[in-house]
């Protein structure tokens, strides 16, 4: 007999065998006791969870001879040796990526009228399912809705979603899930010493993490395994073997990139590169260590892992050593790593330049602390009381020396401020009138300005006080009226779209702004009463000289004169504001010429 490979050779036979899965076995079982299974059955996951498998072992169980409900199928009866033999004639196995088509649908149809031969029901398996075409799904539909007594579908699919609608709702749905890595980890070891081989547990980790929660897939990696060589697996030997990234050296390059060692990194790095290793492979499995890293720090999210027992303890005691957010920002960092490494030129150099931004970014500071130096700094500075007391009416500031009276000064002038006068406590009314009196014997004068604000000393201030002399920046009105649409357009923008549309635009010798305008349609806005007023405060604001608006239109046709037409002046007036033509100007940067509206220039 030829050789049985070992995802073959330890499919489970009964539902007791099925690794992981706990709640859809649970299910089908409490089915078959209670006798309420349903005829058609939909079974869905990721490629190597057990999907085909639970389809044959429900099959056999439904078909079980087993007088107890509870222990079918019993593997034992003719029924279940016969469909785990797949020599039953009442089982029919189909591949829905080769038999797809309606036509092979319609002979299935015409299969299913017969009663089975040895069994008691007839069973239909399709395996990839959603690979049917949309006329043989329509095939399908009524004899699924509606099917023989004697006849239970069951469907098995990596891809749900491609599957109809009308398909689903005919189904009892199962979602299988991923194994575990634990529940993984203590099957392999089974099956190894059942083999007969000694595996390391760092490379029974290393087949695990590759499986991906794929049984098949562990299957199929650990048979290599056997095949290689000596009774004994090292994890050295897994990573030969299979092309991977040793753990130790994954994590000796995942603690450079905490503990901030460049060096430890780049021989790291080399040492992969010269593997021959794949980057894309590489570094999903360095952010799924950062990821691990993250989750450990975060209360309640131990469930999220998915590891070995050694190895989780070994990435719980580095994890410990961190911050959340230092790990949260090296895997933001190696993320954004990832994304460059799709589309660089040159993967090494790009792996080494963010290797050395992730180190480099332990030394910024980040703005919260410069902001909380500097409210420090802010809080740690001295404060000084007012330098002068400045009294209501004309500027005047006092100055306060010692053993001497108290006087007003005029202050025109901006002066440099005297010394800060330290602050004098409130005294009661008891201790005013004391010091009133003791004043008054001692014959010291006392600043009448402080007492009484309306005193003789203002009106000497106001003889004595200068006119403020102003010295605007004026502005040209043909050079800087550009400007002033400009000026104007950031607070106003209708009103600078029609400034735009003056003709002219002249400053006369009575300080008037003249604005010239063929048509008076074109300022009829600006010439009511209340924008007049804000565009001559937007003129005196903007060119500091007291200027007026004043418009300039024509006087209108008498129409006696036109006769009814159109007059000429207009016409041109038309011609010259048409949107084309002003269009055809500012595309070309040119200006309009002669305008004739004569017959003989048509």
């Amino acid at each position: 007999m030829s050789y049985l490979v070992l995802a073959r050779k330890s499919r489970p036979q009964t539902f007791s065998q099925v690794v992981g899965q706990r709640p859809v076995v649970r299910t089908l079982q409490n089915s078959i006791i209670r006798n309420r299974v349903a005829h058609a059955i939909l079974f869905s996951g990721v490629r190597g969870v057990g999907k085909t498998t639970i389809a044959r072992i429900m099959a056999k169980a439904i078909n079980c001879q087993a007088e107890e409900p509870a222990a079918r199928p019993c593997d034992q009866c003719p029924t279940c040796r016969e469909i785990a033999a797949g020599t039953s004639f009442d089982l029919t196995e189909i591949d829905g990526a080769s038999n797809r088509g309606i036509q092979e649908i319609r002979e299935l149809k015409e299969k299913i009228k017969f009663l089975p031969t040895s069994a008691k029901y007839r069973i239909i398996i399709i395996d990839e399912v959603h690979m049917l075409t949309t006329e043989a799904f329509n095939a399908l539909l009524k004899t699924l809705e509606e099917p023989p007594a004697h006849v239970y579908f069951m469907f098995a699919t990596t891809e749900i979603h491609k599957i109809p609608v009308t398909i689903l709702s005919r189904c009892q749905q199962y979602e299988l899930k991923r194994i575990s890595a634990g529940e993984l980890y203590d099957h392999f070891q089974k099956l190894a010493a059942m083999e007969g081989f000694e595996i390391e547990p760092a490379a029974l980790s290393l087949i695990v993490r590759e499986a991906g929660g794929s049984v098949r897939d562990g299957l199929s990696l650990l048979d290599q395994m056997f095949s290689f060589g000596e009774m004994r697996i090292s994890s050295q030997d897994v990573v030969e073997v299979l092309g991977l990234v040793s753990r130790e050296v994954l994590l000796q390059l995942t603690k450079g990139l905490l503990e901030g060692s460049l060096s430890v990194v780049l021989t790291s790095l080399a040492e992969i590169f010269n593997f021959g290793l794949d980057i894309k492979r590489f570094t999903e499995d360095l952010m799924g260590n950062f990821r691990t890293l993250l989750l450990c720090k975060i209360d309640g999210c131990a469930g999220l892992i998915d590891l070995p027992a050694e190895e989780l303890t070994e990435l719980q005691t580095l994890a410990a050593a961190y911050t959340r957010e230092t790990l949260h920002l090296k895997l933001a960092l190696l993320m954004a790593m990832a994304e460059e490494l799709r589309f660089a030129g040159q993967p090494r150099l790009t792996l080494e330049t963010s290797f050395v931004k992730i180190i480099e970014a332990d030394n910024v500071v980040p703005v919260s602390t410069l902001l909380g130096h500097l409210n420090q700094i802010l809080t740690s500075l001295p404060t000084y009381p007012p330098t002068s007391l400045v009294l209501p009416g004309p500027a005047t500031r006092v100055q306060v020396k010692e053993d001497e009276p108290t006087t007003a000064v005029p202050s025109p002038e901006i002066q440099q401020a005297p010394p800060p006068i330290p602050p004098i406590p409130p005294a009661s009314e008891e201790q005013e009138e004391n010091a009133i009196d003791a004043a008054a014997e001692q014959e010291e004068p006392i600043a009448e300005e402080l007492i009484a604000p309306d005193s003789a000393a203002y009106e000497k201030v106001d003889q004595e006080m200068k006119p403020v002399k102003l010295h605007p920046h004026e502005k040209d009105v043909r050079k800087d009226w550009l400007l002033f649409i400009n000026y104007v357009k950031e607070r106003n923008v209708w009103m600078a779209q029609d400034l735009q549309r003056a003709d002219s635009v002249r400053q006369d010798a009575e300080g008037q702004l003249q604005l010239s305008y063929t048509d008076a349609a074109n300022c009829s806005l600006l010439r009511q009463k209340e924008n007049r007023q804000i565009l001559n405060e937007f003129v005196v604001d903007f060119f500091q000289k007291p200027l007026k608006v004043r418009f300039i239109i024509p006087a209108a046709e008498d129409p006696a004169e036109t006769n009814g037409n159109e007059s000429p002046n207009r016409k041109r007036a038309q011609l010259a504001s048409d949107p084309l033509v002003v269009m055809a100007a500012e595309i070309f940067n040119g200006e309009v010429g002669d305008i004739r509206i004569g017959p003989h220039s048509r």
